[in-house]
C-alpha cells in the first residue's frame, strides 16, 4: 500500500469540509441557515462552525480528510492526493442552494384569555411562575376555537417556527399545526451560555421538570430543555435517528457537552436512551434521568405534590 508521510498528513489535516465541498463539491453543499449546512447526498451529515457530524452513523470530524476517510470510503494516502489537489482550486464564489421552502407555519387563533389553558396545566402541576413566563414569552396559548393548549417553538432568530396543540378536555387530543417545523421544536432556553440540555419526550414533561426544578431551586433557566416531540424506534441495526429538533439544537449550539435524558419508564423510551447513549458517548456525556415515579416527569411531579399535600394533612 502507498504510504504517505507524517508532514503531509499535518497539513492536509488543514483544510476544514465546508472548504473541499465548496471548491470540489458544491453541489452537495445545502445551506440550513444560521451558518449550517447538510449535504446533499447525507442530510443527516452537518456543518457547522469547523466541525462536521454525520448523525444517522454516529460519527464526525473537523477535517476534508477525516471525511473522505471515514465517510468517502478513501485510504489515507488517496485521501491526501485529494486534500493536495485542491490547493490549486481558487477560492470559491459558489452559494450553496438553499433547501426546499417550507410551508409557511399557521399558528391557530388565540383565545382572549388563557384561563382554559392555565387551568388544564396547573392540574397536572405545573406552577405558576412557570405558566406566568412561558405565557408572557408567547411560548404557549389557549386556542380560540377548542380551547387547546398550544406549544409554540421558535428558531435561533426569535421566529415561530412549530405549534402543537393539546386537548383540555377529557378526550385526548394531540396535533400539529400546518406547516410545523420539526426542527424548532418547545425550548426552554437557559439563562446564559450552558454546555447541558435536558431533553423531554413531550412539551408537559418539559414543564413539569421546570417546576420540579423551581420547587427545589426556585429557579429552572439554569440549564436548556427541550422537548423533541417523543421517541423514534431504533432501526435493525440497533442505531437510531436522532430526533430533528436535537439535531437542529446541537448545530446552534456546538459548545453543548452534556445530554441528559429524561425518557418514559416504558420500552420506547428506555431503548432510545440505550440507543442515543451508544450513538452519541463519543462526543457527548449521554446521561440517563428516568422519572423516579410513575412513566414520567409529570408523573414524577403529581406524586411529589401528593406527597407534600398528605404531608401538611399529617401536621
Amino acid at each position: 500500500m502507498k504510504s504517505v508521510s507524517k508532514e503531509r498528513i499535518v497539513q492536509a489535516r488543514k483544510l476544514d469540509l465546508l472548504e473541499y465541498l465548496q471548491c470540489r463539491e458544491p453541489d452537495e453543499l445545502v445551506s440550513c441557515g444560521n451558518g449550517v449546512y447538510c449535504t446533499r447526498t447525507h442530510d443527516s451529515l452537518k456543518l457547522s462552525h469547523g466541525k462536521w457530524y454525520w448523525w444517522s452513523r454516529g460519527i464526525g470530524g473537523r477535517s476534508a480528510l477525516d471525511y473522505l476517510t471515514a465517510v468517502r470510503g478513501l485510504s489515507l494516502p488517496e485521501a491526501v492526493e485529494v486534500v493536495e489537489g485542491v490547493s490549486a482550486c481558487p477560492a470559491s464564489a459558489v452559494t450553496p442552494k438553499p433547501p426546499p421552502k417550507r410551508q409557511q407555519l399557521l399558528l391557530p387563533k388565540a383565545a382572549p384569555n388563557n384561563q382554559r389553558a392555565v387551568q388544564y396545566l396547573s392540574q397536572r402541576g405545573i406552577c405558576r411562575a412557570v405558566l406566568k413566563d412561558c405565557l408572557e414569552k408567547g411560548l404557549i396559548y389557549e386556542e380560540a376555537r377548542f380551547h387547546n393548549v398550544v406549544f409554540v417553538g421558535f428558531d435561533e432568530q426569535g421566529v415561530p417556527r412549530s405549534a402543537s396543540l393539546r386537548g383540555t378536555g377529557s378526550t385526548k387530543f394531540f396535533r400539529d399545526a400546518p406547516g410545523c417545523d420539526k426542527r424548532y421544536s418547545f425550548f426552554l432556553p437557559a439563562r446564559s451560555e450552558c454546555p447541558t440540555v435536558h431533553l423531554f419526550e413531550g412539551s408537559i414533561d418539559l414543564l413539569s421538570y421546570a417546576t420540579l426544578r423551581y420547587m427545589e431551586t426556585g429557579d429552572w433557566r439554569q440549564e436548556h430543555l427541550l422537548s423533541q416531540d417523543g421517541v423514534a424506534p431504533p432501526r435493525k441495526d440497533g442505531s437510531i435517528a436522532l430526533p430533528l429538533a436535537l439535531r437542529q439544537f446541537l448545530a446552534a449550539h456546538p459548545d453543548t457537552k452534556t445530554l441528559v435524558l429524561h425518557y418514559d419508564n416504558d420500552t420506547p423510551g428506555r431503548t432510545a436512551v440505550a440507543a442515543m447513549q451508544e450513538e452519541l458517548s463519543d462526543c457527548y456525556e449521554v446521561l440517563d434521568a428516568p422519572p423516579r415515579y410513575g412513566k414520567d416527569v409529570n408523573d414524577t411531579l403529581r406524586h411529589l405534590l401528593s406527597q407534600q399535600r398528605t404531608d401538611r394533612d399529617v401536621r
